[in-house]
């Protein structure tokens, strides 16, 4: 009886291990989905791709690309990190509407393999300056050269066609159509979807850094490698809207702490938002020149509460705070995918300047609000005489005891008379009898 438990376990055991087994001789395919700007974290997201693809010994891993472009620098790291890999990368603009733009033309060129949905553009790849605008003429020369030569060497086994189209891609922002660029031989399949690219790549070769290699995608299993959490949130980070929302938030909190000491939540706070928002802005395209405009309408807030002027410094300072945001985030010669919001901008300034028009108004009643502690919130109070000679003695008002001195103007007064503070000295109290 024990013996026959044994075999039946074993015989389970036996069940589930098997398709593991089985399930190991089968190729992968490892699937990333690259959606956003070319940015520091996506070179990130792309490392770890490559690094579990080798790994895991993948046949092939597939980059799901769809990008209106972005930093220069992290696209060359991300060219050489593909260019590297000991599995073949292929690079497959899509899903249908997507764009390989500006640097994620030359990702797509760098691929050992590309692809593209029917539906998708790829090109417009003339380079700007870090502030967004064009590069000036002998710089622009130069780097369009570099970035000629390296493309040159990513598609030169393509024909002299594709060579054409892609230079003209940097030297005149040239964008074309899937067919395009499959006519020119620039990509190698055009694919519905990544089923049909796997069908499509099956006993293609291409060349890796030292061989070549032909896929063996028949009967191929998938895995997606999706961005992680922290690659995510950098990314995020690059966004020009949450980088203006995380400024304007950081610089409001941190002048909260300054104006009301003692407390630490919004000190604590501004500077984790200031720091996250001066990440953001180091990796994207800004004229730091308008930093100067939103310290000064900051300035003019401030200001406005301590020197009322009926809110003329406030309306100026919402004027200076758009302007300043629309000089750091949109200045002329930016990318589209790297502006902020106009109506955000507005909206938050309206909203600062009614923020601290609402100080302001509440500034203004506490000026004409009555004392309300302290000796001088005792004058016109009445009390009572609790010990008094001719001139002087002791008198209660409220619940505090005070040495007190009759007025010229008052009768005499005796204990237990009511009086009236008319006048307060330092720390005595001058009082007539009531």
């Amino acid at each position: 009886m024990k013996l026959t438990r044994i075999v039946i376990l074993f015989l389970i055991a036996l069940a589930f291990i098997q398709p593991a087994f089985a399930q190991s001789d089968e190729p992968l395919a490892i699937v990333m989905t690259a959606d956003g700007a070319i940015m520091p974290p996506m070179l990130e997201y792309f490392k770890r791709g490559i690094e579990t693809a080798e790994q895991r010994n993948a046949e092939v891993l597939i980059v799901q690309l769809n990008t209106p472009g972005g930093n220069v620098e992290t696209m060359l790291e991300i060219i050489q990190v593909i260019r590297d890999s000991k599995v073949p990368v292929v690079v497959y603009v899509s899903p249908n509407d997507a764009i390989a733009g500006s640097a994620g033309a030359l990702i797509t060129m760098a691929g050992h393999a590309s692809a593209m949905a029917p539906r998708t553009a790829i090109g417009a790849s003339s380079p700007i300056d870090s502030s967004g605008a064009d590069v000036e003429t002998t710089l622009e020369k130069k780097i369009k050269e570099i970035l000629k030569a390296r493309v040159r060497a990513l598609v030169d086994g393509r024909g002299t066609k594709a060579v054409k189209l892609a230079e003209a891609m940097i030297d005149d922002a040239k964008a074309v159509t899937a067919k395009e660029a499959l006519d020119a031989r620039l990509i190698d399949f055009i694919s519905d979807d990544t089923e049909d690219l796997l069908q499509s790549l099956d006993g293609f070769t291409v060349q890796m850094e030292d061989s070549r290699h032909t896929f063996n995608t028949e009967n191929i299993r998938t895995e997606n490698l999706n961005i992680s959490f922290i690659e995510q949130l950098l990314l995020m980070l690059t966004d020009p809207n949450i980088a203006f929302l995380l400024l304007a938030i950081g610089v409001q909190a941190v002048l909260i702490e300054i104006s009301s000491p003692g407390g630490w939540v919004a000190g604590f706070i501004g500077a984790v938002c200031l720091t996250l928002a001066v990440y953001g802005m180091g990796v994207l395209s800004v004229n730091w020149f308008g930093i100067l405009f939103l310290v000064i309408a900051f300035v003019l807030f401030i200001l406005d509460i301590k020197a009322p002027t009926h809110g003329a410094l406030t309306t100026a300072g919402v004027a200076s705070f758009i302007v300043g945001a629309l000089v750091l985030f949109n200045s002329p010669g930016t990318p589209q995918f790297q502006r902020v919001s106009v109506p955000l901008v507005i909206g938050m300034g309206i909203f600062l300047g009614l923020l601290f028009f609402a100080v302001l108004l509440i500034a203004l009643r506490a000026q004409h609000r009555p004392i309300q502690t302290g000796s001088e919130s005792l004058l016109g109070k009445t009390g009572t005489a609790k010990s008094f000679s001719a001139e002087a003695g002791q008198v209660q008002v409220g619940s505090e005891l005070w040495s007190a001195e009759k007025s010229a103007e008052s009768e005499s007064i005796g204990k237990g008379d009511k009086i009236e503070v008319v006048e307060i000295r330092g720390l005595r109290l001058i009082v007539k009898k009531k």
